[in-house]
């Protein structure tokens, strides 16, 4: 008999991530997230600039229309401090939301001619968008130095450790959430058309351009029920000082992810065997 360095079986446990064969195709991970990160702005003038254009113009587009023209308030935070930072927490979310939502599709040719954890590739989408974050994360901190140097209300803390748990969760409701939407579009292609609708329409059900307290208070629980709600407040009130932070708030975020993520690998991993007859 014969001793074989691979066999692939067909999975037949429902919750099965193979973790394991993940590990042991990290190299394959990490040629997709250089093919991820380099590919994003390749031909481009610009190039790797566009990481911190984007965020910049999203946040002086949001100053003047909802600071100075809606008189929206921020806490006692200056304006463009408050919005940038609702812009990169939530940037990070939303690309792995999007991005993963495409895995089979813009994949199907891959996936069609050879054999890999087809989890590597959502996997990569993470790691990249993770590297794309940290580099607009410094950009904010850049800001937040600045403001704090000028006298401006900045009160870092405590929760500042909890920063690590902070984008854990986001990688999880992305991931979740993004191969979930991934495996029904390989039957239902209109879900490509509302992914980035919904994603855009769900910023506004997130205090991202506005604080918590400046709800009324009979329609704070309906914005606390979106998970991402807890995360943005946490993040601010961590690194800003403004806002508050409720941990019964987080530990429904962090389940929530945890159920998101469990159910997107079971749907991901039933259509994984049969999406190649449907795509």
């Amino acid at each position: 008999m014969e001793d074989w360095d691979l066999v692939i079986e067909p999975r037949r446990r429902l919750l099965d991530l193979r973790l394991g064969e993940l590990w042991r195709y990290r190299d394959l991970v990490m040629l997709f997230v250089r093919r991820d990160f380099v590919a994003a702005y390749k031909q481009t003038i610009l190039g790797p600039l566009w990481y911190l254009i984007q965020p910049l113009l999203t946040t002086i587009t949001f100053t003047v229309i909802f600071g100075n023209i809606a008189g929206l308030p921020t806490d006692g935070l200056p304006q463009f401090l408050f919005y940038m930072s609702g812009t990169v927490i939530w940037g990070y979310f939303a690309d792995c939301l999007t991005k993963t939502s495409n895995t089979f599709v813009q994949n199907a040719n891959l996936f069609g001619k050879v054999y890999f954890p087809r989890m590597a590739v959502p996997v990569s989408i993470l790691i990249s968008n993770l590297i794309t974050f940290a580099i607009q994360f410094a950009f904010f901190l850049v800001f937040m130095g600045y403001f704090a140097l000028r006298g401006a209300a900045v009160l870092p803390n405590i929760w500042i450790l909890f920063f690590p748990v902070l984008i854990l969760m986001m990688a999880g409701l992305g991931l979740g959430l993004g191969v979930l939407i991934s495996a029904m579009t390989t039957k239902y292609r209109d879900l490509r058309f509302l992914v980035s609708f919904g994603v855009s329409l769900l910023m506004y059900a997130t205090p991202v351009i506005y604080p918590v307290s400046s709800i009324p208070e009979r329609f704070q629980v309906l914005i606390k029920l979106n998970p991402m709600t807890p995360i943005v407040e946490t993040f601010r009130y961590g690194f800003l000082g403004a806002g508050s932070v409720n941990p019964l708030d987080l530990v429904y975020s962090f389940c929530f992810m945890l159920v998101v993520v469990a159910l997107g690998s079971i749907v991901f991993n039933r259509v994984e065997a049969t999406f190649m007859d449907t795509v």
